[in-house]
C-alpha cells in the first residue's frame, strides 16, 4: 500500500469537474421529484374529492410558498429530463469521451437553465 495516500478526504476541498456535479444533480433531482409526485398526488386526491377541497386548494396554491414548491418540483423535472437525454444519447455512443463528456454536462446546464426559467416565467404570468 502506498504511504502518501490521503487518509482523510474533506469533501468540501475537494473540486469536483463539471461532469460529476450534474451527475449528483441528475441523482438529487431524481429525489426532488420523487417527493414532488407525492405533493402533487395528494394535491390532485384533495381536488377530487369535493368541491369544497377543490376550492381550498386553489386558495391554497395562490399563495407564493406553494408556487415556489411547484416551481420546484417542476424545475427538478425539467433539469432530470434533459440529463436524462443526455445519458440517452450518451448510450448512442456519442459524447463518450473526457471533452465530449464536458461539453454534455455544460449543454445540460445551459438547457435546464433556460427550461428553469422559462418555467418559472409561465408560473408568474
Amino acid at each position: 500500500m502506498k504511504k502518501d495516500r490521503p487518509v482523510n478526504l474533506d469533501i468540501s476541498t475537494i473540486s469536483l469537474p463539471v461532469t460529476a456535479l450534474v451527475s449528483i444533480t441528475h441523482r438529487v433531482s431524481g429525489l426532488i421529484m420523487l417527493g414532488g409526485v407525492l405533493v402533487l398526488l395528494w394535491m390532485l386526491d384533495s381536488s377530487l374529492a369535493s368541491e369544497q377541497s377543490f376550492n381550498e386548494l386553489k386558495q391554497t396554491l395562490s399563495h407564493p410558498i406553494a408556487l415556489l414548491i411547484v416551481w420546484g418540483v417542476l424545475a427538478a423535472l425539467a433539469y432530470h429530463t434533459v440529463a436524462g437525454i443526455r445519458h440517452l444519447i450518451m448510450d448512442m455512443g456519442i459524447g463518450e469521451t473526457l471533452d465530449g463528456g464536458r461539453t454534455g454536462a455544460k449543454i445540460v446546464i445551459a438547457l435546464s437553465a433556460i427550461a428553469i426559467l422559462a418555467i418559472g416565467g409561465f408560473l408568474l404570468w
